[in-house]
């Protein structure tokens, strides 16, 4: 149903450069927000010696900090390499060993990502194996800043992880935020207030 509010907002030049304003701040934030945990994890992949890098953890079962860096990379690969296609598969990542077991070559790789997110939004179709049938492949509709914070969240979501992993195979202390959602962290202020 149309509302004549909308349509005729939508039809002058303010909803234009509203809409710009908006697209703008909400880049800012993402991006922002990215660099943060990126800073983070990649602070945090200095402090790390090799062996840590690379042990199983029990807790993590038999996962190393470094399968679970890899997997932040690659998704983050993915969603660009789809990017000029319009279509994104996240279950057709790399699985690179080299990324898992080189924290020098993650790191880069971090920077390098960040480096390349500052792109238009965009539609994408992100395709899927269908859970029920894992021989068709299904297509969501989706865009790129909608997978821009898919990609953060899940990043702070193996942070977490990480983190858990970290305790066990180091000594090293990390922030109190890492791996903490946002409205977690925010909450916690509220309540100390």
């Amino acid at each position: 149903m149309n509302n004549p509010l909308v349509t005729g907002m939508a039809n002058n030049s303010f909803s234009g450069t509203f809409e710009r304003t908006l697209t703008n701040n909400l880049t800012m934030i993402l991006k922002q927000s990215i660099q943060q945990v990126f800073v983070q994890l990649s602070q945090t992949l200095e402090d790390l010696n090799n062996d840590e890098y690379r042990q199983p953890s029990k807790v993590l079962l038999n996962a190393t900090i470094g399968e679970h860096v890899r997997h932040i990379i690659e998704l983050f690969q993915c969603l660009e390499s789809g990017y000029e296609r319009g279509i994104v598969n996240y279950e057709k990542r790399k699985r690179d060993h080299e990324i898992e077991n080189n924290k020098e070559l993650a790191s880069s790789l971090l920077k390098e990502i960040y480096q390349n997110i500052d792109r238009s939004n965009k539609d994408i179709l992100l395709e899927a194996e269908d859970y029920c049938d894992p021989l068709e492949i299904i297509s969501i509709p989706s865009n790129y800043y909608r997978e821009l914070a898919y990609n953060l969240e899940h990043t702070i979501h193996h942070m977490a992880l990480i983190r858990v992993g970290i305790n066990e195979v180091s000594a090293i202390r990390l922030p109190e935020e890492f791996g903490v959602a946002y409205s977690t962290v925010k909450y916690r202020q509220q309540c100390a207030q």
